[in-house]
């Protein structure tokens, strides 16, 4: 069983929607707060090689990009951090001050304790002033498939090319563009940390749609082996980007460069260049 599928017994006690986003959502007379939390633990998420200072920024980082993903600003995190060794401490929390600094948050404290392996939760508030945060549900038939930056980075520099091992090791969470697209009009959203096939599953099982790709309309690094890159930007994971969907009406809004990589159906059908694209991604499995 896989971490998705665990959701299953969640959502009998919290409710679909509490389970159906990037975010908790809370609606406030000042404004709706939004609110995340990861953990990462050494072995599947730290690949050897990190640096504290990089362990403390990715920590962060995740965190920070689910709550662009809703369209909302940071303001706040909270780090536990559960140490195998007290000498990384100080590094760890360099890294995870440098993020938040860099994204406007605060780096509010969080909870220190012991643990066999390094493990760190990371819980982070978000603030839209000015609308409502943009949700999974709510893709339509006829939106264009958006999708920022470059893919399929994080897992070449995984395996073994270095000119992506610093965007494998410090993601940066696209908090300007979420707003943006918000703004701009984008229907759906969300980050595609655990890779691109199986975020398009994620929002067409939200927004009980269908999607139709191009491989060739895909973003990948160039001067790669682009058969390596499509495979790390489809099934990968760790980009960090943003996959959002928007009317062709609205696209003129964006304010910001975007690829344009399909559009949604009527049909429930998934698929790249006319065949079924699988449903593979990143996962954490029992």
């Amino acid at each position: 069983m896989d971490d998705r599928a665990l959701l299953d017994i969640i959502r009998p006690v919290c409710g679909n929607d509490t389970c159906s986003d990037d975010c908790a959502i809370l609606p406030l007379p000042c404004g709706t707060l939004v609110t995340s939390t990861d953990m990462l633990h050494e072995r599947s998420d730290f690949p050897a090689g990190m640096t504290g200072w990089q362990i403390g920024w990715m920590s962060v980082a995740v965190t920070i990009s689910d709550i662009a993903a809703m369209g909302a600003e940071p303001l706040q995190i909270v780090l536990a951090i559960g140490l195998d060794t007290e000498e990384r401490l100080a590094e760890i929390v360099l890294g995870a001050q440098a993020c938040c600094e860099a994204y406007g948050a605060v780096y509010a404290g969080g909870d220190l304790d012991a643990h066999s392996e390094l493990t760190l939760v990371s819980t982070g508030v978000g603030i839209i002033r000015d609308g409502e945060p943009v949700r999974r549900a709510g893709a339509k038939p006829g939106d264009i498939i958006c999708v920022t930056g470059t893919l399929g980075r994080a897992i070449l520099g995984l395996t073994g090319d270095s000119r992506f091992w610093k965007d494998l090791c410090e993601p940066q969470p696209r908090v300007r563009e979420g707003t943006l697209a918000r703004l701009a009009g984008a229907t759906a959203m969300m980050d595609i940390s655990d890779g691109l096939a199986i975020s398009l599953y994620d929002i067409a099982a939200e927004s009980h749609v269908g999607m139709e790709i191009s491989s060739g309309q895909i973003p990948l690094p160039p001067n790669a082996d682009m058969n390596l890159a499509l495979d790390a930007a489809l099934y990968g994971g760790g980009d960090f980007e943003l996959l959002f969907f928007i009317s062709e009406e609205n696209i003129k809004n964006l304010t910001f460069p975007v690829t344009q990589i399909g559009r949604v159906s009527k049909s429930l059908k998934i698929t790249m260049d006319g065949m079924k694209l699988p449903k593979k991604g990143y996962l954490h499995h029992w």
